[in-house]
């Protein structure tokens, strides 16, 4: 089925702070080809982690298969239930290097943090330099109703979504800052005492 089972997409889906269990990482994505001020929806559906290879690359290497038009353009929307680790980061930042007609908008439910390793943030950098918009999971209304088999069952928020999201919002924007503001920012709230 092209469709994610209602408790499935719930579980992995949920932005929980803490999302304790939670090991693999799930990928619902729209592909379309932009014509001018149209687009054409060329497919859609989702993908999970398999042994030895996370789904963002699974998902690179099922594009790569399309053999692109390079005269057209597209755009890409993946739907994560976690952010690309940074081995993951540096695969899809070259991948849309190598495809300049071809635009990756990713929103997560969660940011995903080795905690030995300081290197996910600079991953995340990374792939925004590369041109990808990156931001937090806030349309579940439109996830449930495109790629969960939900048998007309309206969406139902968790408690702590919206509060979660403005969290995780917050965080990544503090990462994906310029560093220089980062700097000036410390220094306006060591000015103010803060």
């Amino acid at each position: 089925s092209l469709l994610m089972k209602r408790k499935l997409f719930l579980y992995n889906f949920k932005n929980l702070r803490w999302a304790k269990g939670r090991r693999e990482t799930y990928l619902c994505y729209v592909v379309k080809r932009r014509d001018s001020a149209t687009s054409c929806s060329l497919d859609f559906g989702y993908l999970r982690n398999k042994m030895g290879c996370h789904v963002e690359v699974l998902f690179l290497r099922y594009i790569s298969a399309w053999d692109l038009d390079p005269g057209r353009c597209y755009r890409i929307t993946w739907f994560t239930s976690w952010s690309p680790c940074y081995d993951c980061a540096r695969h899809v930042a070259d991948f849309l290097r190598a495809y300049p007609n071809l635009t990756l908008r990713i929103f997560t439910a969660r940011l995903y943090f080795c905690e030995d390793r300081k290197a996910e943030p600079e991953g995340l950098r990374r792939l925004h330099r590369a041109g990808a918009q990156i931001a937090i999971m806030t349309l579940y209304f439109y996830c449930w109703n495109t790629f969960v088999e939900n048998r007309e069952k309206t969406f139902k928020a968790w408690e702590g979504l919206h509060e979660n999201s403005v969290h995780l919002s917050r965080k990544l924007r503090r990462i994906l800052l310029p560093l220089y503001e980062v700097d000036d920012l410390r220094d306006a709230f060591k000015t103010l005492g803060l």
